[in-house]
């Protein structure tokens, strides 16, 4: 099968690649915004403006795909809030621009969605609960399920938390590590401890959608990982695993913060479902941790 992955150089879309790219009777397309962040390996790599309909469309009728995994995102909450028309171009209309060349083509669609398309006032959340964004990112996101819904394709959609790990050439960070070096830099940081989730490893949500791709899933699943803790709680753990001083650490919260994006309090995901039906097992949140550490010394 050829499958697509949108979104190549950021965090999941790197698992993605390295994941992908050895596994058998898999042709592998990945694509991303500028030059390839990603290693040399068993993948064609294209440079694509996704807001651009024609050229979309010209390079999925090149390379062909069975499969979209469509990764790509604008995720920064608060730059999401402050550049509305910017977010809702990366995250609606190109997302709409991929649906309807797939209708064209036939291609089966994976869409990658979050946990911000929900309010927060009642997590841990099913796959069946009902989305009530309260940002403008979660507007967008909660927009382009929407069309992925209405579309009448083959598609799944992948809903996430909190994603973190190690990318190769990071174009940005992600929880863990900016805890970690923030410490390691001596630096006092403000946490919230009133926003709670489920910290997913970027490994295991690409075995995830991979999961869900082999075994010719459809609709929605939540994957993350299965520890619920609010995210001053995630620091703390971040700051013991890697020995570093937890006395760097401020406690706050969301109204003392004053970000231009609202967070939904309480998240998190229940994955009963991608445990049944994918078999996923996300690792523990020591076991994720180990894995980022070990790659960052073997860099």
């Amino acid at each position: 099968m050829r499958i697509m992955v949108t979104g190549a150089n950021g965090l999941l879309g790197q698992k993605l690649v390295t994941l992908l790219q050895d596994i058998e009777d898999v042709e592998l397309i990945a694509t991303g915004k500028g030059l390839n962040r990603n290693p040399e390996g068993k993948y064609a790599y294209l440079s694509a403006d996704l807001q651009n309909h024609e050229g979309v469309r010209t390079f999925i009728s090149l390379t062909q795909p069975d499969i979209i995994i469509h990764c790509a995102a604008m995720t920064q909450v608060d730059e999401c809030e402050e550049h509305q028309d910017n977010c809702w171009k990366i995250n609606v209309t190109a997302t709409a621009n991929l649906v309807t060349i797939a209708q064209d083509e036939d291609i089966r669609f994976i869409y990658v969605s979050t946990d911000f398309v929900f309010d927060g006032l009642s997590g841990p959340y099913r796959e069946e609960d009902l989305p009530s964004p309260i940002s403008y990112y979660g507007e967008t996101k909660a927009k382009a399920e929407d069309i992925v819904k209405q579309s009448g394709l083959d598609y799944a959609i992948i809903r996430t938390v909190l994603v973190y790990g190690v990318a190769h050439d990071p174009s940005r960070s992600n929880i863990v590590l900016w805890v970690k070096n923030s410490l390691e830099a001596g630096k006092e940081i403000e946490v919230v401890d009133d926003q709670w989730r489920t910290p997913t490893l970027a490994e295991d949500l690409a075995i995830g959608i991979w999961q869900v791709v082999k075994k010719e899933k459809t609709g929605i699943f939540h994957i993350s990982g299965a520890d619920t803790m609010n995210v001053f709680e995630l620091a703390e753990r971040v700051a013991e695993f890697f020995q570093l001083d937890k006395d760097l650490l401020r406690a706050t919260d969301s109204y003392n913060l004053d970000q231009p994006g609202k967070r939904p309090l309480k998240t998190g995901f229940i994955i009963n479902k991608a445990q049944r039906e994918l078999g996923f097992k996300p690792k523990s949140l020591n076991e994720g941790l180990a894995l980022v550490k070990e790659q960052l010394e073997s860099r």
